[in-house]
């Protein structure tokens, strides 16, 4: 016989998501239809949906909007099926997987290479990209009192675990601190990615970047619960509990990729996380022979949010992403 588990987690199939006829207390899996392809079949995504005993927000939390960032998966995975639903107030939606598409074909992009993050909130009616995007927003996104975005770094890439945020919006300023990442850059949101797209809708929102790509990285998935528990906590879905708090992250006032200038064979010296100082040797650059091409240096002082793990680096390519440190925390 099948347990009560199994019964509730049969699958609905629908083209929006439905939560007001959901019962307390339930855990419910969806396939929600954005589009169809070439044969007229459906293309879906796995969302799930935990609703708590008593009326409260809708938090939602997405994963793998590139397909091959995977991370997210397990948070929402291992969060999901533990939730207290019977002391829970409110419902915490996780899409599982944003970007289907990409990761069948274990990519990064959508269709022709668009990359989803880049085109929020999309078009009604537009490239197909445009449109999956659009549904993904206002069938499931547009519905969330609050998001947490979950993403790693790209191919060739290593991230620390760090947040992207408004710093200067309460709300997100306090979803940013409550995750306890290693690092926090402040991020205004005006641009076309999905976090910047849900604070122009009023929802607030963060990115939580968890580390490396295509890979499932248990200590980064463990710390993103923890982090994304906290904030339900203090947001008041779950009941407030007594945790350890792990050591402050670094707040940056912003960041950016320094890139190659010569092609070679790419060697980046510090790991994530290392302060570098102004005209610190970080990275060198050799040719198929192995002599000396070049060797970059630091323009200035600030900690490695992520780095190029790549050795073949053509003319352009990433070095290190360099986090400038805020000397306060008042933005």
């Amino acid at each position: 016989m099948p347990t009560v588990r199994e019964k509730m987690l049969k699958p609905r199939f629908t083209k929006e998501l439905e939560l007001d006829n959901l019962p307390p207390e339930s855990l419910t899996p969806f396939w929600i239809e954005l589009i169809q392809d070439g044969l007229s079949q459906p293309v879906e995504i796995p969302v799930l949906v935990a609703k708590g005993k008593n009326p409260g927000p809708i938090f939602g939390i997405t994963a793998a909007l590139h397909g091959n960032e995977l991370n997210g998966i397990p948070v929402l995975h291992k969060l999901l099926n533990n939730l207290p639903l019977n002391r829970m107030k409110g419902t915490v939606v996780g899409v599982i997987a944003a970007n289907t598409i990409a990761i069948h074909h274990h990519k990064r992009r959508l269709y022709e290479g668009v990359d989803p993050n880049h085109i929020m909130p999309g078009k009604d009616s537009g490239s197909t990209a445009e449109v999956y995007v659009h549904r993904l927003f206002n069938r499931v996104v547009n519905q969330f009192d609050y998001l947490i975005d979950l993403h790693t770094s790209s191919f060739g890439r290593n991230n620390s675990l760090y947040v992207r945020a408004d710093m200067k919006n309460i709300d997100t300023r306090t979803m940013a601190y409550l995750q306890h990442p290693q690092i926090i850059v402040h991020n205004p949101p005006s641009d076309y990615t999905l976090r910047g797209s849900a604070m122009e809708h009023g929802i607030p929102a963060i990115t939580l970047e968890i580390g490396d790509p295509q890979v499932f990285q248990i200590q980064y998935v463990k710390r993103s619960i923890r982090g994304i528990k906290a904030v339900l906590r203090e947001f008041e879905l779950m009941p407030r509990k007594k945790v350890a708090v792990p050591p402050p992250p670094v707040i940056c006032k912003s960041s950016y990729w320094l890139y190659t200038q010569q092609g070679g064979f790419l060697e980046v010296l510090p790991e994530v996380t290392d302060i570098v100082e102004k005209d610190q040797v970080i990275a060198r650059v050799v040719n198929p022979f192995g002599t000396l091409i070049k060797e970059y240096k630091s323009p200035e002082r600030g900690i490695v949010v992520g780095k190029n793990v790549n050795p073949v680096a053509q003319t352009g390519s990433r070095i290190i992403h360099l986090g400038l440190i805020a000397k306060t925390e008042v933005f």
